[in-house]
């Protein structure tokens, strides 16, 4: 099929925020918090072939983070990237591979039916990730990607059931109704039961949701852009990490003081839009670029 044309240019403009002010009336939340020129927005391509593989290069940066940062447990964890041109199929990591070994060229495109119609068919897919995903992407056709993996820390929070508290400045990114609890745990998400827990995880996730914490499970975010899911799911496993320090000392007698509704609401709002979350993923995924040479 012939690509379609989604932009009539790859270059982004760079914006000057007026007269370097500091009042974020009238200026987005990247022009906000950008003094003097604005970095510049999320790129758009030309043709479908050149924004996929702009989608599964970074979606390939994300795997290469989350190893770097601890996030692999043998063969558990998967990515999906909605395709840009086929809105009903995503993209998503072999069974088996190494996430710090990941590459644009070994994802796979799997259909709403479980069917892989693209890339790499030389190892499957995950079968209980494909019905979490299925069920995200259906249900929310604003996301374009989705993350999961077994972290420890996630992992540990995971065990309470509860939502993050609006502890420090950085989970107040995913404040109110961003942030969601799935508090089922049926096993391993695989058959008709598989299939139906994934259902109520996307339900649970709800219309605005940006992270979940799943029951005995771990973290789940989503996205505009695989960088926006994958920076959400790194900062919801180091929120998970401080919860549990912050509970240790609670315990002890320390008394915890949250932000309040007012200010956490403030910061999601200058914080939490698309393009200011896709370049807070830009610093690991350069380094890791760096670190692996570009492969």
């Amino acid at each position: 099929m012939a690509p379609a044309l989604i932009a009539d240019d790859t270059e982004n403009q760079v914006v000057a925020k007026t007269n370097g002010s500091s009042d974020t009336a009238g200026v987005t939340p990247l022009q906000a918090i950008s003094q003097g020129v604005c970095l510049p927005g999320i790129p758009t391509f030309n043709t479908f072939e050149k924004q996929r593989q702009w989608m599964l290069e970074h979606m390939a940066g994300a795997f290469r983070v989350f190893a770097r940062k601890g996030y692999t447990e043998g063969m558990s964890g998967h990515i999906s990237v909605r395709d840009p041109e086929w809105s009903e199929a995503f993209w998503t990591n072999p069974l088996g591979r190494h996430f710090g070994l990941l590459r644009a060229s070994d994802m796979i495109l799997v259909n709403y039916d479980g069917t892989p119609i693209g890339g790499n068919r030389s190892r499957p897919a995950n079968a209980a990730g494909f019905l979490i995903h299925s069920a995200i992407h259906q249900a929310r056709p604003d996301v374009i990607a989705a993350c999961h993996t077994h972290s420890v820390f996630g992992k540990a929070w995971s065990s309470f059931g509860r939502p993050l508290e609006m502890l420090n400045q950085d989970i107040a990114y995913l404040y109110g109704d961003a942030q969601a609890v799935y508090n089922e745990f049926g096993g391993v998400v695989l058959g008709e039961q598989g299939k139906e827990e994934a259902r109520r995880m996307a339900e649970a996730l709800g219309p605005r949701g940006k992270g979940m914490v799943l029951l005995n499970h771990g973290l789940l975010t989503v996205g505009g852009t695989v960088d926006e899911a994958a920076f959400l799911h790194c900062l919801m496993e180091r929120a998970c990490e401080v919860q549990l320090q912050v509970e240790a000392a609670a315990a002890n007698g320390l008394e915890k003081k949250l932000i309040s509704d007012k200010d956490a609401k403030f910061t999601f709002d200058l914080t939490s839009d698309p393009e200011t979350l896709y370049w807070e993923f830009q610093p690991d995924l350069d380094y890791e670029d760096e670190m692996c040479g570009g492969a």
